[in-house]
């Protein structure tokens, strides 16, 4: 498996769609939020990227945003790619799901809602995974006590 060159393809969807890559360098492509599932459509159904294959979502919390990472592949071209987009509220951190684009991502988002609190818009059953309901907080938040 190879990575894909993510600084000629955040070049290539900053193109398509205007003001949505954040930073780019040879091992990963940062988008905004609010573009992320175009960007991610794109990425899955552009011939020649085909990324049909996410193998892993997962977050990390930095204090002053969330950080949500991605990592896909496509089977077809043989290449990879990390995304990431960053979430800046701690009141009420939201993203679009992914789950209507790859199932994989349904219990990976359930996980992170569970313990992180980050929402994500449209996922068909978000609730918790690992800890029962009514459990007060998110245990992988730094400022959780």
């Amino acid at each position: 498996m190879v990575a894909i060159n993510s600084e000629e393809l955040g070049k290539r969807i900053a193109e398509v769609f205007t003001g949505s890559v954040v930073s780019a360098d040879k091992e990963m492509l940062v988008v905004d939020s609010v573009h992320l599932f175009q960007v991610a459509t794109y990425l899955k159904e552009t011939p020649g990227l085909d990324f049909d294959y996410l193998t892993v979502v997962t977050a990390a919390d930095y204090m002053e945003y969330f950080e949500m990472i991605y990592r896909m592949v496509s089977l077809k071209q043989n290449h990879s790619l990390i995304l990431k987009t960053r979430l800046y509220s701690r009141d009420n951190p939201t993203v679009a799901s992914l789950t209507p684009l790859w199932r994989a991502a349904y219990y990976q988002e359930r996980e992170i809602f569970d313990l992180f609190g980050i929402k994500f818009e449209g996922h068909p059953d978000l609730r918790r995974l690992l800890l029962w309901e009514g459990f007060n907080g998110h245990p992988l938040r730094r400022d959780y006590l």
